[in-house]
This record gives C-alpha cells, sequence and structure tokens, in this order.
C-alpha cells in the first residue's frame, strides 16, 4: 500500500493487525460519538487563507518544559503498544529520538522504562495512572527518575474503565476471548511471526513487579478493572507532585475549572483531552473544550492537547485554538502497527510536512504566530 498522508496509516495497519487489536486501537466508548466528535469538530474548524506573506522561511521549533523541540508534537501514551510491533514501544522510542521529539511511555506499555532507555537515549516521558497501590506508584516514580524519564504526565480521567462495547465483539475482551484472539492471529501470519511469536514476553513491563513474569494479556485487562482507584482527588496529587520534582503534566482535563485546579495543585502543564473518546462518551471534543481552558489558564502553564488528531493540520488547528503542543495516539500507533519504526519515522515527516504547508497558506512563519488569527 502506498503512504502518501498520515491516515494511510490506519488502512495499512487494519490489513495487518488481528481484528482484536486494531479495533482496541481505533474504538472508542459506548456509542462512540465522542470518538466521531474528536475527528469531525476538528475537521470542521476553517482557517483563513493569506497570500503573499514571505513564508520563505518557516520556523517549526519550540520549546515544552526545558527542551528545544523541532516540533511542537510529542508521541503520547499508548496502552500495549508492543503488541502492534515487535517490541513496538521501543521502535517507537527510537523514531521519536530521530526527530528529536519527547515519547510517553505508557503505565501499560509491554516494554518497560528500563528497556526503552536501555534502547534509546532520546527524551522520554512517562505516564502514570491512578492505582490502589500507593506504594507501588512511588515505585514507578522512582524508577521513571531513575530512567531520566524528563517528564510525570499523570492521567486523572481514568477511575474506571470506559465501557468498550468493541472490545467485547472483537475478542479483546468477553466470552472466549483467548480463543479468538489465537484464531484471529492465525488470519494474520505476518503480525503472528513478528509479534506473537518474535515479540515476546507479552507483558507489561512496568507491572512485572505486582502482576509476575508469566502474565499475559487477560491480567492487561483484569488489571485495568481491579487496580484503578476511583476513590482519588485533587488532594492526592499533593504527594505525587512532592515525589516528583520534574515537570508535572495533568492529562485529562476538559473543564476550564479542573484546569484551574491543575494549576493550583503546582502542575507545571495540563492536557486537554478526552482520552480519544475511550471514556465517557458524550462529552465535548477536546476541540471544542480547548478555547474556554486556553481563555481560563492560558500563560500560567503549557497546555497540550490532544484526541482526534490525524494530520499536521490538525496540530495547527489545535495551536490556533490555544495549545502551546499536541500529543499524538492513534496516529503513531497506527503508522507502528503499519511499518514499525520507520513507519512511525515517516509519520512525523508527514506530519511535518502538513505543518509546514498549512502555516505557507495561513501566512505564518512560526509556531508563536499561531493563535486565533489564523481562524476564519
Amino acid at each position: 500500500m502506498i503512504i502518501s498522508s498520515p491516515s494511510d496509516f490506519r488502512e495499512a495497519a487494519k490489513a495487518r493487525l488481528p481484528r482484536f487489536l486494531f479495533d482496541y486501537a481505533d474504538g472508542g466508548a459506548n456509542a462512540e460519538a465522542t470518538l466521531k466528535r474528536n475527528v469531525a469538530d476538528l475537521a470542521a474548524i476553517a482557517l483563513r487563507q493569506r497570500v503573499l506573506r514571505d513564508v520563505a522561511d518557516i520556523d517549526l521549533t519550540t520549546t515544552l518544559f526545558g527542551r528545544r523541540m523541532p516540533l511542537p508534537v510529542a508521541l503520547g501514551p499508548v496502552g500495549i503498544a508492543g503488541m502492534y510491533r515487535r517490541r513496538g514501544e521501543v521502535q517507537a522510542a527510537r523514531a521519536a529520538k530521530g526527530a528529536g521529539l519527547p515519547f510517553t511511555l505508557s503505565t501499560v506499555g509491554l516494554c518497560s522504562l528500563t528497556e526503552i532507555r536501555a534502547a534509546t537515549d532520546g527524551p522520554l516521558w512517562f505516564q502514570l495512572y491512578v492505582i490502589r497501590d500507593r506504594a507501588f506508584m512511588r515505585d514507578l516514580i522512582a524508577t521513571a527518575k531513575a530512567q531520566r524519564a524528563e517528564a510525570l504526565v499523570f492521567t486523572v480521567d481514568m477511575p474506571v474503565p470506559g465501557a468498550r462495547y468493541r472490545d467485547a465483539h472483537s475478542g479483546m475482551s468477553g466470552p472466549n476471548a483467548p480463543l479468538r484472539r489465537v484464531l484471529q492471529a492465525m488470519g494474520r501470519p505476518r503480525w503472528a511471526w513478528d509479534v506473537g511469536i518474535c515479540g515476546r514476553p507479552h507483558q507489561l513491563g512496568n507491572l512485572t513487579p505486582v502482576l509476575g513474569r508469566s502474565s499475559g494479556m487477560n491480567d492487561y485487562m483484569g488489571w485495568l478493572g481491579a487496580n484503578f482507584d476511583p476513590s482519588i482527588a485533587w488532594r492526592d496529587l499533593e504527594w505525587i507532585r512532592a515525589a516528583w520534582d520534574g515537570p508535572l503534566i495533568i492529562k485529562g482535563i476538559l473543564d476550564p475549572d479542573d484546569a484551574r485546579a491543575a494549576v493550583d495543585i503546582g502542575a507545571d502543564g495540563i492536557v486537554v483531552s478526552n482520552h480519544g473518546g475511550r471514556q465517557l462518551d458524550g462529552v465535548l471534543s477536546s476541540a471544542a473544550a480547548l478555547p474556554a481552558i486556553t481563555k481560563a489558564v492560558k500563560g500560567s502553564i503549557p497546555i497540550l492537547a490532544d484526541s482526534g488528531v490525524r494530520s499536521g493540520l490538525d496540530v495547527v488547528r489545535l495551536l490556533a485554538l490555544g495549545a502551546d503542543g499536541v500529543l499524538l495516539g492513534r496516529l503513531w500507533l497506527f503508522a507502528l502497527a503499519a511499518g514499525g519504526e520507520s513507519g512511525v519515522a515517516r509519520m512525523l515527516a508527514l506530519v511535518e510536512r502538513e505543518m509546514r504547508v498549512a502555516m505557507a497558506l495561513t501566512g505564518v512563519r512560526d509556531i508563536a504566530s499561531i493563535d486565533a488569527s489564523i481562524l476564519s
């Protein structure tokens, strides 16, 4: 398949992956209304085309959390990415390093912090979930420090897992799920060899201290439901802020009051996100929520955004709405599934190219100049 745009990676991934993995990446919560809204609302944002503005020299660099970056983009956290390509998190982290961008490792990645750091010395962020076992959370924070993670991305919009019905239909969960997954894998021999056989161990690397080295996919689904903590409150972030002395980024903010609370607690940044439409269906898209949050806290701390991003053009749209940077999620996961490390590198190059075109045609030459003035 010819890959000429970022969206092409989705179809290439669909052709390669067993259904349970494609649907897990592609799906959302309940009727998936918010999932669709994320994409539709971004696509509906009209830009203001300008001409004769001297856009010969375009600068995409920016600084986030003390790091100078060639693009205002990072690879966001994606669970079990190692099931999409052999040791997938390692391959994605290497691609991010090649582009000079941060890679964010999920708590529930197959590859551990230690494995990532052994494979690359690129910029690393670590995403932490709210876990019932506070002592284990402290251990994870200590490991992140030891492996020189530059930022802690604390996800707060998942006190309980969303109702993801597509997973039950696909075999990720539900009746006879292990057998269904095996049968699907048999129909995807390239994936079965690359990941199913050569990509072992299929365990959650960061969680082996609590799950054991014999854990697998079934343990992953069970662990999500049993260990996320619905009792978490803003006061609980105080000890996390005290335990982590680097940049603390709160991910999962959709309301201006919550954005202000994140500033008050001492967060260094926030991510405006609805978890890619995978948690509470029917909420605002990130694009719709972003302007009010920008008005509430812009200038206090950096604002990142994710959910619904499918192109470099979408990155520019979110920046125009007030974001300082953008986390990519499904975009890099599908690129990884389709082409491994080189696929992710290719996707990032396409995103950069699309950003350059969008900036040239809206008449802006640097990232700081992208604001509401380019919206129609």
